[in-house]
């Protein structure tokens, strides 16, 4: 008895994970349809870009100046132990610009305004702003979703090519001002060592991150439950999934643009 029940509670399990992937690509494939049909008025977008893009960067750029800091430290004396600190430039700006680069940005612009998109839309949900619109033959998705994913996935990569920038600052602050290493070695061995290919995918990560995070966010907002715990639930699982989503795409697109 005790393996039936867990055998159900297992295939109950997994039949509503089903259910809700199912329902998040049904939610992907209906507003990417909104987006090339009716992507919505510009001044839509542009305030989501401005709420995603430029409130963000104050919070962009503390996060990578210390990234490239700590980077700075901890990379020279790695290397240190090789007598390669002139290696350093190379370190820095390729962990910033390949890895960790699109996924510190990605998971700052989740907490900061992916949390604020889910709580929008699931108040405008529990408050039946939502149902208003569709009454007045109006489409949620145009005004709602679409200016949110378009303006994702053109801030995030802007915002991360700040954080490289400021990062590979962080760590010449560190590495040449503190530790002494040469500028000329560490801005040579730099752009030596970074290739096209390096810049290419952290632009596509940081390009697909911003479509999970609107994606997640629109759908737990737009499905989130009655009442305010259901607003704050929605919200607290939009940040998590979006955050786990981010960390296991990338691995895989590490592992296909390598």
């Amino acid at each position: 008895m005790a393996i039936r029940f867990l055998l159900q509670q297992l295939g109950g399990s997994a039949l509503t994970l089903l259910r809700e992937m199912g329902r998040m690509l049904t939610f992907l494939g209906y507003a990417l349809y909104i987006v090339v049909r009716r992507p919505g008025r510009p001044i839509h977008i542009l305030k989501q870009l401005h709420f995603i893009g430029t409130k963000s960067l104050f919070v962009i750029c503390l996060t990578a100046v210390f990234t490239g800091m700590v980077l700075g430290l901890q990379g020279y004396y790695t290397l240190a132990k090789f007598g390669s600190e002139g290696m350093l430039g190379s370190a820095v700006a390729l962990s910033l610009i390949r890895e960790l680069g699109p996924v510190l940005t990605a998971l700052m612009v989740t907490g900061r305004a992916g949390s604020a998109i889910t709580a929008e839309i699931g108040i405008m949900k529990i408050t039946e702003q939502i149902d208003a619109l569709k009454s007045m033959a109006l489409e949620p998705f145009k005004y709602l979703v679409s200016p949110k994913i378009i303006a994702a996935v053109l801030a995030v990569p802007l915002l991360c090519a700040l954080f490289d920038v400021v990062g590979i600052a962080g760590g010449y602050l560190v590495g040449v001002k503190l530790l002494g290493i040469n500028p000329g070695t560490y801005f040579f061995e730099m752009e030596k060592s970074v290739v096209g290919r390096d810049v290419l995918s952290g632009f596509v990560k940081s390009l697909s991150f911003g479509l999970i995070i609107s994606w997640v966010c629109c759908f737990k907002g737009y499905t989130a439950g009655h009442g305010a715990e259901g607003v704050s639930r929605g919200t607290t699982a939009a940040v998590v999934m979006s955050s786990v989503l981010i960390l296991v795409w990338d691995y895989f697109l590490t592992s296909v643009l390598l």
